[in-house]
């Protein structure tokens, strides 16, 4: 104001009183203005602009009050302290590997809204996140729909029917209390060997970044907020699905003594102009999409100047993630992945922080976290400005999804959940992802007036056809959810066909016109899954190897593959007359007899390519000396 008083004095004297005055008064006015403060409660107002309210928010927050956003919690972790939520303000909670803690959307929701009571005890009212594996429907709440894993969804061919899928499986997720799905895998899978490939597209970066965009804006619909939408995540960044064979050293108590995952949380080796045109195309289409998270790698990719571990990756993740391709929202762990970026924790605390990861998912040992990463800013070793964009960016995506206005769940839509609606686009999914590999004769569609002997260990086995991420982490072989298994489907779909089924063919074939046996993996996932690593080995069982010799040898005979990936086939393949690969066909088993009776046609096509042998892993068109099985993209189609 001092600026403004020369001018002022050279006004002619007469003036001086009244102005006086006014200064005066003016200067009333400005003490009393000047001193008030905004109101620090402002980011609980909805009709302020979101960035305006995550910066009143961060403002407000401590350094302990900002980790603790960062901070993603395992239920069996924190059930038995959940005053915890609170006074650490911790950020999210999940539980891991689609177990399924509950039976009924209600139930999930209570104990959910349990804890997210917790969380508004906090100093500053801060909602929690709770994330799930919800990657082919949520596979964590018996009752709800199942879609094909994403390898059928990539042989259909049809993003559309898989944002489809995406925009259900959202609904049936939120409608349990739960805000975010670590989902879509938009991963690139080079060698069938590895356990995940059933999460991805198929092999070609073409199918997944033609999925990724549609998918992703399948989960997170029109509006986050909206009770039948969920936070998607893009993942694993970046190259998981190009490890190469041998190169993990991760034990997991589920494999043999001694032994280790031989693909998964391996070293992908390539050029950067490699990695950027087959493994972070996707990235880019789901960023381009508006996804709110991305999942970093347990993989290391080595571009040149050996492995570094992706969570550790500040090059990929801050430099190419962030910045060249714009991702706004934030970036989250994989389970307990930063232990492996150094034996020093505080090293690979500080190392995985400020490479750009935002959200760790601990996921027990969540005070440990907190205090190493508090010392750690505290230090200079992490700055505050780092901290300070990671909590933003979580912020922002708790704002968009409504959590301020509505902490709780809306269970309104708990009556869609494995409603009718929902398993017919279930069943069109499988339907279309089915892949005539072979078909002699013409032997298929079958008129659905024969008599068919069925046989196999996939034709009445719900578990086997879900596959992995189902009710558990590696899913099991009984029946952990409801649905209609393929033997089921086929009576459905066909009811004036005579059906006689024994699993094993131990019952006589007889005079039946016709057989079919649904051969099949067990369930598995990650790297469990890696062929060789255990007990999956990519080969079909002596079980149904002996099924397939004594059918097919009987009759014109129909095999039927239920697997996450090719299977080693050639030698029981002389006396097969029509070959299918239903892939991993989910909850609707009808879905795999529609075409097999002619209800739909066969239409789908070969994402992965099949080759002859296992020994021929990695295989993928375009090699040189390429000579599989069934080329990538190969599919007979039927009216």
């Amino acid at each position: 104001m001092g600026a403004h008083l020369p001018a002022v004095l050279r006004r002619p004297a007469v003036l001086w009183t009244a102005l006086s005055a006014a200064l005066a008064a003016a200067v009333i006015t400005v003490l009393v203005v000047v001193p008030s403060k905004p109101d620090e409660s402002a980011y609980l107002d909805p009709g302020a602009p979101v960035d305006d309210r995550v910066a009143t928010l961060l403002a407000r927050m401590t350094t302990e009050e900002k980790v603790g956003q960062m901070t993603q919690v395992a239920v069996p972790a924190i059930e038995g302290v959940p005053s915890d939520i609170a006074s650490l303000g911790i950020g999210s909670l999940l539980n891991g590997g689609s177990e399924a803690l509950h039976d009924t959307p209600e139930a999930w929701a209570e104990m959910i809204d349990g804890f997210q009571s917790r969380a508004l005890e906090s100093r500053l009212e801060i909602p929690l996140m709770y994330g799930i594996d919800a990657v082919h429907g949520n596979g964590a709440l018996p009752g709800a729909v199942i879609f094909p894993h994403n390898i059928g969804l990539g042989a259909a061919h049809d993003p559309d029917l898989a944002a489809q899928a995406a925009a259900i499986t959202a609904a049936e997720t939120r409608a349990t209390g739960v805000h975010w799905t670590f989902a879509p895998c938009v991963c690139v899978a080079r060698d069938s060997r590895w356990g995940r490939t059933y999460e991805s597209y198929g092999e070609d970066p073409g199918l997944a970044v033609e999925y990724a965009g549609p998918v992703v804006r399948g989960y997170q619909g029109e509006d986050l907020a909206a009770n039948t939408s969920v936070l998607a995540t893009a993942k694993h960044f970046v190259g998981d699905g190009g490890t190469a064979f041998g190169t993990s050293t991760t034990p997991n108590d589920l494999l043999p003594p001694g032994s280790t995952y031989l693909l998964d949380q391996g070293v992908t080796t390539l050029t950067e102009e490699e990695l950027r045109a087959i493994h972070l195309a996707p990235f880019k289409a789901a960023v381009d999409a508006g996804v709110g998270s991305v999942m970093a790698s347990f993989s290391s990719t080595d571009l040149g100047d050996g492995p570094v571990k992706a969570h550790a990756d500040g090059y990929l993740i801050n430099e190419v993630l962030k910045g060249e391709l714009g991702f706004d929202g934030f970036v989250v762990s994989d389970w307990q992945a930063i232990d492996q970026v150094s034996d020093d924790y505080a090293e690979a605390v500080r190392l995985s922080i400020n490479a750009g990861v935002d959200m760790v998912m601990v996921p027990f040992e969540y005070r440990r976290f907190i205090d190493t990463l508090v010392a750690e800013v505290d230090a200079g070793r992490v700055s505050e400005d780092r901290i300070d964009d990671a909590v933003s960016r979580i912020l922002t995506q708790k704002f968009a999804l409504g959590l301020f206005e509505q902490p709780f769940a809306d269970t309104s839509g708990a009556a869609e959940v494995g409603s009718a609606e929902h398993r017919e686009v279930a069943r069109q999914a499988a339907a279309a992802s089915q892949t005539l590999l072979r078909n002699d004769r013409d032997l298929l569609p079958l008129n659905g007036n024969e008599s068919v002997y069925v046989a196999g260990s996939g034709a009445d086995s719900l578990g086997r056809q879900m596959g992995g991420w189902t009710a558990s982490w590696q899913g099991t072989v009984e029946a952990v959810t409801a649905g209609t298994t393929i033997l089921t489907g086929m009576g459905e779909v066909a009811p004036d066909a005579s059906i006689t089924y024994s699993e094993t063919a131990s019952e006589p074939v007889g005079d039946a016109d016709v057989g079919v046996v649904v051969v099949a993996e067990d369930p598995y996932a990650e790297g469990v899954g890696d062929a060789g690593a255990g007990e999956h080995d990519m080969r079909v069982s002596d079980a149904d190897a002996a099924a397939i010799d004594t059918v097919c040898a009987a009759v014109d005979c129909v095999v039927i593959v239920v697997s996450g990936r090719p299977i080693e086939l050639t030698s029981h393949l002389a006396e097969v007359d029509a070959l299918v690969a239903a892939w991993l066909p989910g909850s609707e088993g009808a879905g795999v007899a529609d075409p097999l009776f002619g209800a739909a046609p066969y239409g789908g096509r070969l994402p992965v390519t099949w080759p002859r042998a296992n020994d021929q892993e990695p295989m993928n068109v375009g090699d040189t000396g390429y000579d599989p099985l069934y080329p990538f993209g190969f599919g007979l189609q039927t009216a």
